[in-house]
């Protein structure tokens, strides 16, 4: 017997030690995911979706909260019952049956909540429940005063909120179904039921498609059935480690939990840990080439691919943490529970996925095993193939490349000014038809239009009447009293509860308190009532916008240079370069807003697509942060996967031989990796929310921006033509080998030397 065979299969056996350690590290994985897949599903547990929860600290808004929750010994979030006559106006057969309804609410029982629960469970107050007609006498309100505490606390794993909605709705249908009255339930707490049941297909809905995409995706990219799944179980895996600790910090309050956070951080774990995967799989494949040990060459890929990899997730974690500065609370909270997941994918990818690759070896490849030829990454230059073609483009034009990709990068990036991001109002949050919004067209339409949310008022006792005054002549004011329930016509007003020597003044407004009329009107009140009372304050529904308004603004001022600064720095220290580093930063801001890269382009496309194709009204203030942390924190991981291996083949070969090299052998793995990441951003756009599907348009849109021009063309032309200097202070002694014109426009490309002979592309 021949001892070739004997010496082939001994040199891919792999040490019983380390696959014993890879065998405890699947079964460690293995718990977590038990473990933490339980908390994966729990997590809408402890998320708070109100916009007050989210409100800057400091700002009026918030006092305000504070202030009128002491006027009550229970925190209330009314739901209401919006009941219109399509023709006519209501008749007293009409009246009565609102009135028997509106009796008949507090013994309505709630089974989903557990047996013997009814609405009035939840209800406070001692008033009785009485239908209000308008003034046209078309339609009339019903308000039910929930306990915004008692209601917001998950119950058999169901949201009391939703369900007295859902349990409102038909009861109102059923009452009413001998009237030619159409109801709708709305207010606060019908916008917050109808936010919690949008959010309710997160870990569901959102979670399957994103998988199932990137199933599909690594199906075409590997050709193999065992690769894809054990991709799938690292983000799984992953998911499920993040979910454990963003579940326990959010339920003790550390931090705050919303249903587009969670979202985001699930979007986040399977983009992530599949472009990791992507990155240390395709260094693995490389080196099987030239290895017949699987052990050995996974060794080196992991080498190889650690240092990106950390620092690919470093600067995403680093740049989602710079958010923790954000006034907004909504805002702060994405930045540790994006981070989270991240580390989650970070940990899975770098243990879990090596342990399944060291069990499976080669074959983890079927049907398509990578054989020992000694195929060598500069080869690809050799060839034909894609990548091998663009290296020759960015080699032979290096300058009129990158020169040509910023202008048309620039002429995009000149839209990005029309981008509206004033906020949006209730009518436009939604992809789909919902009560809470049918219900504030039918107020709009009856009654005055801030009927369901009024400006509140806090001012001093002795201050009270002139501040009265002044907020009953405010030209965008319909009406208002001072005290918790307005006075009934015909009989004289009760005196307005006193609270530490303040007095609660509540008024209507003309427009809708999520219009441009409302925000314009708190702006004026503030102002006007600071002549009355440097201790009045101004909240409500509208101040709430304009606060968040104002927040977005400031946050976007603060976070902006801060999470350039971070990427510059951790650049610096992955390439020990000054240059490099500032040539990435800029090449993928300039991808994103006018004065800085990719995401202005991306933006500026994004105002054209949301005000011409979608017809968005307009969009969230917070929109343009969220776009530059995702698209310049993601976006840089590319072009660090790609500048990690120019560095490495820079070093033997040459910066201008390097950067050719690089770029061919990178090419489609960060082309796949981009691919992945666009399209799990996309499934964002299942859910029904005008916010979520703006986010997944600019992600997805910017990203493949930066995988296909800036990480192609621009990085890679640029560095080449600026040569060695791009390591500046460093300097590599390969560079001394290749001629200092090398890269001159329509030259040759550089020649570096390996061995003996010259390498040419």
């Amino acid at each position: 017997m021949s001892a070739e065979p004997d010496a082939a299969r001994a040199a891919a056996r792999r040490p019983r030690p380390v696959l014993l350690l890879a065998v405890a590290v699947l079964l460690g994985w293995l718990a977590i995911g038990f473990f933490g897949g339980q908390y994966t599903g729990r997590l809408s547990e402890v998320q708070k979706n109100d916009n007050a929860s989210f409100l800057p600290k400091d700002a009026e808004s918030t006092a305000v909260i504070e202030a009128v929750s002491e006027f009550s010994d229970e925190q209330q979030i009314p739901i209401i019952l919006v009941a219109e006559k399509a023709s006519g106006t209501l008749t007293p057969e009409d009246l009565s049956a609102l009135q028997e309804l509106a009796t008949s609410v507090e013994t309505l029982p709630l089974p989903d909540l557990g047996d013997g629960v009814t609405m009035g469970d939840y209800l406070v107050g001692n008033a009785p429940l009485t239908p209000v007609p308008s003034e046209d006498g078309r339609a009339a309100l019903l308000v039910l005063p929930f306990d915004e505490v008692a209601a917001s606390e998950v119950v058999e794993e169901q949201s009391p909120l939703v369900v007295a909605a859902e349990a409102l709705g038909e009861a109102a249908d059923a009452a009413l179904a001998g009237t030619q009255l159409t109801a709708y339930v709305g207010g606060p707490g019908g916008l917050v039921a109808d936010f919690s049941a949008a959010f309710a297909g997160i870990d569901g809905i959102l979670l399957g498609v994103a998988l199932l995409v990137v199933l599909v995706i690594l199906l075409v990219v590997y050709r193999s059935p065992i690769l894809p799944l054990a991709v799938l179980a690292s983000a799984l895996f992953g998911l499920s480690a993040a979910s454990v600790v963003v579940y326990q910090l959010a339920a003790n309050d550390v931090i705050e939990l919303s249903g587009q956070s969670q979202g985001i951080m699930f979007i986040l774990v399977v983009g992530a840990a599949t472009d990791y995967a992507l990155l240390l799989v395709s260094r693995f494949r490389e080196e099987l080439h030239d290895e017949v040990n699987s052990w050995t060459a996974l060794k080196r890929a992991w080498r190889g691919s650690v240092e990106p990899i950390v620092a690919s997730a470093a600067t995403v974690i680093l740049g989602l943490l710079c958010l923790l500065l954000a006034d907004l609370q909504s805002t702060a909270g994405l930045g540790p529970v994006g981070a989270l997941g991240i580390a989650g994918a970070l940990l899975a990818s770098l243990t879990f996925l090596p342990a399944i690759l060291l069990l499976f070896g080669r074959k983890v490849f079927w049907p398509f095993v990578p054989k020992l030829d000694h195929v060598h990454s500069e080869d690809k230059l050799e060839t034909r193939s894609l990548w091998g073609r663009v290296a020759g483009l960015v080699g032979r034009h290096p300058r009129r490349t990158w020169v040509t990709t910023l202008v048309v990068l620039l002429a995009a990036a000149a839209f990005a000014p029309t981008f509206k991001a004033e906020g949006v109002s209730i009518e436009e949050t939604f992809l789909t038809t919902v009560d809470s919004v049918e219900a504030q067209k039918a107020i709009e339409r009856h009654f005055p239009a801030g009927s369901a949310n009024p400006v509140q008022v806090v001012t001093p006792e002795d201050t009270v009447e002139e501040a009265l005054a002044v907020v009953t002549a405010d030209e965008g004011v319909e009406s208002a009293f001072a005290g918790l329930v307005a006075p009934v016509p015909g009989q004289p007003p009760a005196p307005p509860p006193v609270v530490d020597g303040q007095v609660l003044i509540q008024a209507t407004t003309t427009g809708a308190s999520d219009s441009a009329e409302a925000e314009e009107t708190v702006e004026r009140l503030r102002v006007d009532l600071d002549a009355v009372s440097t201790e009045a304050i101004v909240g409500g529904n509208a101040a709430i916008n304009l606060d968040v308004l104002d927040a977005s603004a400031r946050d976007l001022r603060v976070i902006v240079p801060t999470i350039l600064l971070v990427i510059f720095l951790v650049l610096c220290v992955l390439l020990r370069s000054v240059v490099a580093p500032l040539l990435l930063v800029a090449a993928n801001v300039v991808s994103f807003a006018a004065t800085i890269g990719s995401f202005a382009a991306t933006i500026g496309v994004a105002a054209l697509v949301f005000e011409y194709v979608l017809d968005f009204g307009g969009s969230d203030p917070a929109i343009p942060l969220y776009g530059f942390v995702f698209l310049v924190a993601l976006g840089i991981d590319y072009s660090i996967f790609l500048m990690t291996r120019v560095r490495e083949e820079a070093a033997t070969r040459g910066t201008r031989r390097g950067i050719l090299v690089g770029l061919a052998v990178t090419g489609g793995v960060i082309t796949s990796a981009g691919i992945v990441l666009a399209a799990t951003f996309s499934a964002l756009s299942v859910l029904p929310l005008v916010f979520l599907v703006q986010i997944a348009f600019i992600v997805a849109f910017g990203v493949l921006l930066d995988t296909f021009v800036v990480r192609s063309l621009l990085v890679p032309a640029a560095a080449y033509d600026v040569g060695p200097k791009v390591w500046w202070p460093s300097r590599f002694a390969a560079d001394t080998e290749v001629p200092e014109d090398g890269g001159t426009e329509g030259a040759e490309p550089a020649v570096a030397t390996r061995g003996a002979e010259p390498v040419r592309p």
